[in-house]
């Protein structure tokens, strides 16, 4: 059974919460699986030790992607799985950002304009790198979306792993000779071009909702204002220094792939109607406290659930999914080698939990023979 911190400040404000705000159905859904996991209302899996006939219920995970308890496994799954897809070049951390003053529209329109940050950051990635000033090939990039800050706060923006090498359009292997791949001035000005033309289009083709906070916006003279006065401020975009191609860069962005918002480690007390929790402050580059209502914080926790089927995951370039083995097949041969190789491919879950963490479910907790089994599963709570 867990404990976790989050599925306390769940359980402790919940209810408030829900009577207060008007949850959508799918946040209703991560909340009662964040609640109920692993208490045993998702059942129980037994094993049986066949040599003392100790038997044990272990209480199932709600595998609800928006759960703190249930990523573990598919965090490492996933990083060995793009590990083994890693080309010998350098590695870049790109991050784009939208501007504050967009946040309310976005949020009104989720599932159409994360997927139109998504299209922008790749289309600009792939656009400048094909540019023979630059890298003169396609790179493969991994992008994942984020919607918070470090307080919880809504901030959409995108994480963007690039190869500083790709194929060209003959199928040969080009890497990168410059420290970074693009420069930052290019990148911010035609990732700020595409977002707002796309923008634009979807206004004039009213596929737009406006909330209660923009519906001014639907005003066509409000609406050009709003439009010309985002092109004139600065718009953020960064790329951070390289990695060396020796799975540090996946190894970094494999902490943002399987995760929302705040992990059980940043918080630090939770009270029946508190919560302390541990934040970065940009501007002194400290950690800084942070309390709220539990109220609040599932507030800021539910602006973060994402629309249904909604992929924030996405792979571009030579790791498009569709051309994704025929390119590798192509690089790792002209390379001559495999940087890395899989560890946990075919591996059984049982094998998985050995491998990572030592932990062998076999092993009888009663008389520590080899003769854990398992036998089943049941929904009738453990008497």
């Amino acid at each position: 059974m867990t404990n976790s911190k989050i599925q306390q400040i769940f359980q402790h404000g919940w209810a408030e919460y829900r009577s207060k705000y008007n949850p959508s159905d799918i946040q209703q859904s991560a909340a009662y699986s964040i609640m109920n996991c692993k208490t045993g209302q998702f059942g129980y899996n037994i094993r049986h030790c066949e040599d003392c006939d100790y038997l044990d219920f272990h209480a199932n995970s709600c595998r609800n992607r928006n759960c703190p308890n249930c990523q573990a496994v598919l965090k490492e799954l996933w990083i060995d799985k793009r590990n083994s897809e890693l080309i010998d070049a350098d590695y870049f951390h790109v991050v784009f950002t939208i501007p504050a003053q967009l946040n309310p529209l976005v949020y009104a329109n989720q599932k159409l304009l994360y997927t139109l940050l998504h299209r922008c950051s790749s289309e600009t990635l792939l656009e400048l790198s094909q540019n023979k000033k630059y890298l003169g090939a396609t790179p493969g990039i991994i992008q994942i979306l984020h919607t918070w800050g470090q307080e919880l706060n809504y901030h959409p923006h995108i994480h963007c792993i690039v190869s500083g090498g790709g194929l060209t359009k003959s199928k040969d292997l080009k890497l990168c000779t410059n420290q970074f791949l693009v420069r930052i001035e290019p990148l911010v000005k035609k990732f700020r071009g595409k977002f707002l033309h796309y923008l634009n289009e979807y206004y004039q083709r009213n596929l737009l909702h406006f909330s209660h906070s923009c519906r001014k916006l639907q005003n066509h003279y409000n609406w050009s204002i709003f439009k010309n006065n985002l092109y004139k401020i600065n718009w953020n975009a960064e790329i951070k220094e390289t990695f060396n191609g020796n799975g540090n860069a996946i190894e970094y962005l494999g902490r943002y792939a399987n995760r929302i918002a705040i992990t059980n480690t940043r918080i630090l007390t939770v009270s029946d109607k508190e919560v302390r929790f541990s934040a970065k402050d940009y501007k002194t580059c400290k950690q800084k406290t942070i309390t709220i209502s539990c109220v609040e914080f599932i507030r800021r926790f539910m602006m973060h659930i994402l629309p249904y089927g909604f992929q924030k995951i996405r792979y571009y370039g030579f790791l498009n999914n569709r051309w994704k083995n025929r390119n590798l097949s192509i690089i790792f041969r002209i390379q001559g080698h495999r940087r890395f190789q899989s560890q946990l491919s075919g591996l059984s879950m049982d094998e998985v939990l050995l491998k990572v963490w030592h932990y062998n479910i076999h092993i009888c907790p009663a008389c520590g023979c080899n003769g854990m089994r398992h036998i089943g599963r049941t929904f009738n709570m453990r008497d």
